[in-house]
């Protein structure tokens, strides 16, 4: 049965790199669920979490194949017991005025910070586990949602 996996993969930082990985799952046939992206402590090294589904057997085929690509340093899976995930959403949400009081209140109760206000609409972004944006999601649709972006899920693993 197909599972959720996060794969964790460090890699130089040369041009092109991220393209042949993500090419590499499309001449498979691997789906990408998320992808996030960006340079370590280190400019010269990027580290890039992908999360994919498919069964263990697929999960190891994943693997090695990205441990083949020359720019690829180390390719980790990521479990809830090895690491810490969180996302981060910006929610554009609300039309009136009196939405806006009630989703004040949903951003209170899960710490989300406010960071732009218009008459007719706030601006609001929240870090947490993808359960906990999928909550915060889920109540601020009645609202409104206007405009929406997911960071895609981060993965660091645990020492």
């Amino acid at each position: 049965m197909p599972k959720k996996h996060v794969l964790s993969i460090l890699m130089d930082n040369n041009s092109g790199v991220m393209l042949r990985i993500a090419g590499l799952f499309s001449r498979r046939g691997y789906n990408i669920e998320s992808i996030a992206a960006a340079q370590t402590e280190n400019p010269e090294v990027v580290r890039m979490t992908i999360v994919t589904n498919g069964d263990s057997a697929t999960l190891e085929q994943i693997d090695k194949q990205l441990s083949k690509l020359v720019d690829v340093r180390e390719v980790r899976v990521m479990t809830s017991e090895n690491s810490v995930k969180r996302e981060h959403v910006i929610v554009q949400a609300g039309n009136s005025e009196e939405n806006c009081a009630s989703l004040i209140q949903v951003a209170n109760l899960f710490r989300a910070n406010i960071i732009n206000v218009s008459e007719q609409s706030l601006m609001l972004e929240l870090t947490g586990k993808p359960r906990k944006i999928d909550a915060f999601i889920q109540l601020v649709k009645p609202f409104g949602i206007k405009k929406m972006m997911r960071s895609g899920l981060l993965a660091l693993e645990r020492e």
